[in-house]
């Protein structure tokens, strides 16, 4: 009895070593994982899919019915990450991480649901309870594609489009992100952080704020306290236009000649910046 046991036992270890074994082997898959990841503004998007093909069959109608919500993409549902709040067809949607479905209704009529379920297989446990945006999209004809992606195009400072494409349709959406909140958080942080002889980063921070008219008066304010750390070419190119914006073009040229003076004291730096600098002196010096 007891040699049958031992045997027994020895039968079950080669077997639980032969499923180990078999659940190792990876093989590729019919609608293979894929990620895209694009930086809008200063806001980071990922979305991670599944890319089915078409594989013969029709797509749009068909294999996706209407009227019938779609998890864009196949296996686990698709999902879209944002790194901060921000606006889907001027709807503001916070950041997080959400499902990403697609509610075609009909060939010109197409929504895009976003759920904050984020452990669906498909649209098993779906609840639109769990919605937290609802985008009415238009699809339009493109020339056909086989394999189901997203893309990004179109980005701008703080503008862009996300694409999914698939068999002959395209849907978009247009996002919209919030720069300026986090662009002065960042600074504010930076400056804090700051080593005592880093007159770059104050610079940087003056040189951000110039176009900003609002800001000036911080803006003046920082490059003056990187000009007291280091004095060059740069700091007073960056104050000098941070003059002209407020139309004092005589100081404005005087700074502009500072830096102009200093520049050779930094040349590969200063050829970067050369020909501008020398431009708006000339133009500068005529309107004081």
């Amino acid at each position: 009895m007891k040699k049958y046991l031992l045997s027994l036992l020895a039968l079950f270890f080669c077997l639980a070593l032969s499923q180990q074994a078999a659940a190792q082997i990876k093989l590729p898959q019919a609608s293979p994982a894929a990620m895209v990841k694009q930086t809008i503004g200063l806001t980071e998007i990922t979305v991670r899919y599944h890319a089915p093909g078409v594989k013969g069959r029709p797509i749009f109608g068909s294999l996706v019915p209407y009227g019938k919500l779609w998890r864009a993409g196949a296996n686990e549902a698709t999902l879209i990450t944002f790194e901060d709040d921000l606006f889907l067809n001027h709807e503001r949607v916070p950041a997080g991480t959400y499902s990403f479905f697609i509610l075609p209704e009909n060939e010109t009529e197409w929504n895009i649901v976003l759920n904050k379920d984020t452990t669906l297989w498909g649209l098993e446990g779906y609840s639109e309870l769990n919605d937290v945006a609802y985008l009415r999209v238009t699809p339009t004809k493109i020339p056909f594609q086989e394999t189901l992606q997203f893309a990004f195009s179109d980005i701008s400072t703080n503008t862009g489009t996300l694409n999914l494409t698939w068999e002959n349709s395209k849907v978009s959406i247009r996002i919209e992100t919030e720069i300026e909140k986090k662009a002065l958080a960042n600074i504010q942080k930076a400056l804090k952080e700051a080593a005592p002889d880093d007159w770059y980063t104050w610079a940087q921070a003056a040189d951000y704020l110039t176009s900003r008219k609002d800001q000036h008066d911080k803006a003046l304010e920082y490059i003056n306290k990187s000009i007291a750390i280091k004095e060059n070419f740069y700091n007073n190119w960056v104050k000098a236009r941070l003059y002209a914006l407020n139309r004092e073009y005589q100081v404005a040229a005087n700074l502009t000649a500072k830096a102009m003076q200093l520049g050779p004291k930094e040349p590969e730096s200063y050829q970067t910046y050369a020909r501008e600098i020398e431009s708006a002196y000339n133009e500068w010096k005529k309107r004081r």
